[in-house]
């Protein structure tokens, strides 16, 4: 006897429901925040009525969880393809890139991430896993600049660089993901990566902090 179908196709429309209410959350709390918005305005963005969102979660506080959790779930995806073997044997300019290309990707194509972390009253359970997440990348960063930092540094230097650099990031990639698409959002990743290699090349080496990596190199004499 052939398995009914029903029950896959029920769980199929109930799957493709829920993540058009969590895009619709996303929406929202990049507009608005977390704390001013609303499940009747999740469901007004996911054209949707209120009865229907609450099939699915019992208040704001239970959708945020699963967005958070999905996107931190992605976010440890991305941060474990960035910070391999191969890419931290990289020259720093080409580092830079390899680390923070695929970070601000992330981030500029999941605005909600920054909206939802860093609202005042998350949930605690989000608050948890953004902070082990935090940790886990302050704790790559630092090991990075370990490795690569010639003289090496003592363990204070090393947590006060590690400290800056990711500081440094953090400040950086809010301005992007507020940046406009295109000519503008480029240039404030430009921008950032010039400053993260100026102020990492003395440290690890192999690039000059006066130069401009951009720049054509001079005309032999």
């Amino acid at each position: 006897m052939s398995e009914d179908p029903q029950p896959r196709r029920r769980q199929a429309r109930g799957e493709r429901r829920i993540s058009q209410l969590l895009q619709a959350a996303a929406d929202v709390f990049c507009a608005n925040g977390y704390t001013a918005a609303s499940t009747n305005a999740i469901a007004r963005e996911a054209k949707v009525s209120p009865g229907t969102l609450y099939q699915y979660f019992p208040n704001k506080e239970a959708i945020a969880v699963e967005l958070g959790g999905r996107l931190i779930h992605q976010m440890r995806e991305t941060h474990g393809q960035v910070f391999t073997p191969e890419n931290l044997s990289l020259p720093l300019p080409e580092l830079i890139d390899a680390v923070l290309d695929p970070m601000v990707e992330f981030n500029c194509a999941n605005p909600a991430f920054l909206a939802l972390m860093h609202g005042s009253e998350v949930p605690g359970r989000i608050a948890e896993e953004h902070d082990e997440l935090h940790a886990s990348l302050l704790s790559q960063v630092r090991e990075t600049i370990r490795a690569q930092a010639v003289p090496p540094l003592s363990p204070e230097e090393l947590d006060r660089v590690a400290d800056m650099a990711f500081a440094v990031f953090k400040g950086g990639l809010a301005l992007i993901v507020a940046a406009p698409e295109g000519s503008v959002r480029d240039a404030a990743v430009a921008e950032l990566k010039k400053v993260m290699l100026r102020y990492l090349s003395p440290i690890v080496g192999g690039t000059d902090p006066g130069t401009d990596p951009a720049a054509p190199a001079p005309a032999a004499l």
